[in-house]
């Protein structure tokens, strides 16, 4: 047990868990669908991204915030709502499992699209080839890695693509495609035409944390260790000072990720608002995206333009892919011991279960992407899964706030006012999306 840092400056060396969410978040629908509405909506609706990225995060709070104070993970978290059970489990585990075999498809979509911008890159390869190579590599880089080399290897590949899209941002600015202070002004006027509104509730959905993100947040807030160095809840004061003081942490480091996958979102949504949007009807579908950009950046700047984009857009998709493979093997583990399928009451069988999946899931993924070959189908599959799991997470955060969260770490009003703008919204939007598919 110890004592949080005191101050913000002191609390960067603790900041971790958020550079992963980051790496999770930003993936094929900031390359492709942030980039496709801006292309259709033009810069008007700018300003949906923005508030999309910040309203979201207090219901990754609240699983943070269980993370330090109970020091359990998700599934054991989720297995101790009210609610009917079936065998060992809450009906919330399950209903996340049969969610699963959706999201599954997701991710082979990710392991397409890895593969499709290599095989742009490098044509003499065929995609199966590379598809191969990416689910491969991750697997290989998570099996023996623990906590410290997710969080590093996520970094890396946060300011890999960062640095080069907002290259790609500059380089923009060089072209007849520069954005004005106009256009931006207008993205950020909060006006709505009628004809914008399903785009922006579309955005709306897309952008920002996601229901898989929030419930992977609190693995990496316990492998990080703040739930240790608060230490067993007792209620007194000393531990209540602790948890206080680990939260204020865990909240500078999931703003801070907030930061930076809302500037990956902004700078993606730009440049299709400033790209593309003129050209009515031709706005391209699904990883047609890629090459698209890559070619508009090649006419206009030259090949070193293209290269510096596709870089980006690589490390884009990987780090999804990347953390994807962490985040399933840990979460499957732990599930797989709340049903009853496994048993990890030692270290040694849950390090070896999760090195198992590790190689299990991408292996998968793969598998499904050769066979189907479908990547945009498959992740718009995967994302139909992630809006009824967005209710799942919406109902478990409002138990940890009112019914879990102890009395000494009651959070202010403003908070509480957050945490329901974030619920409101995400239900909005999730009953919208599900209206539109039926």
């Amino acid at each position: 047990m110890r004592e949080a840092p005191p101050t913000l400056l002191k609390s960067l060396r603790h900041l971790g868990p958020g550079f992963i969410m980051s790496a999770a978040i930003v993936g094929s629908g900031e390359l492709i669908a942030t980039t496709a509405l801006g292309a259709k909506a033009g810069f008007i609706t700018f300003w949906v991204i923005l508030v999309s990225c910040f309203v979201k995060v207090a219901l990754q709070l609240e699983f943070g915030k269980n993370a330090i104070y109970t020091g359990v993970p998700t599934m054991q978290s989720m297995n101790r709502l009210p609610g009917p059970r079936l065998g060992r489990a809450n009906w919330t585990i399950w209903l996340w499992l049969s969610l699963q075999t959706l999201k599954v498809l997701q991710v082979g979509g990710i392991v397409g699209g890895v593969a499709l911008v290599l095989h742009m890159a490098w044509p003499a390869l065929p995609v199966w080839v590379w598809a191969v190579v990416s689910a491969g590599s991750a697997a290989g880089l998570i099996a023996t890695g623990r906590y410290g080399w997710v969080e590093s290897g996520s970094l890396v590949m946060i300011l890999l693509f960062t640095s080069l899209i907002l290259l790609s941002l500059f380089l923009l600015q060089q072209t007849d495609f520069a954005i004005s202070g106009a256009d931006l002004a207008s993205g950020l006027s909060f006006s709505l035409p009628p004809e914008t509104v399903g785009v922006a509730l579309a955005a709306f959905g897309i952008t920002g944390v996601g229901g898989d993100e929030i419930m992977y947040y609190n693995y990496w807030c316990i492998e990080k260790g703040y739930a240790a160095y608060t230490g067993p809840r007792d209620d007194s004061a000393e531990w209540a000072e602790r948890a206080r003081g680990w939260i204020r942490v865990m909240t500078f480091d999931a703003l801070c990720s907030m930061v930076v996958y809302t500037t990956v979102t902004a700078a993606f949504y730009l440049l299709g608002a400033s790209l593309l949007h003129a050209q009515e009807g031709q706005v391209p579908e699904g990883y047609a995206m890629v090459e698209t950009l890559s070619r508009l950046f090649t006419a206009t700047l030259g090949d070193g333009a293209r290269v510096a984009f596709m870089v980006g857009a690589f490390f884009v998709l990987y780090s999804t892919l990347f953390t994807a493979t962490a985040s399933w093997s840990r979460i499957f583990a732990d599930a797989f011991g709340e049903l009853g399928w496994l048993n990890l009451t030692k270290p040694q069988a849950r390090s070896r279960a999760v090195a198992q999946l590790s190689w299990a899931f991408p292996a998968l993924w793969c598998v499904l992407y050769l066979f189907i070959k479908l990547p945009v189908l498959m992740i718009l599959l995967g994302g139909i899964a992630t809006s009824v799991l967005l209710l799942v997470v919406v109902w478990a955060a409002l138990q940890f706030r009112y019914r879990q969260l102890p009395p000494s770490l009651q959070p202010s009003r403003a908070y509480d006012l957050w945490l329901w703008l974030s619920v409101l919204s995400i239900l909005g939007v999730s009953v919208y999306g599900v209206w539109q598919i039926l």
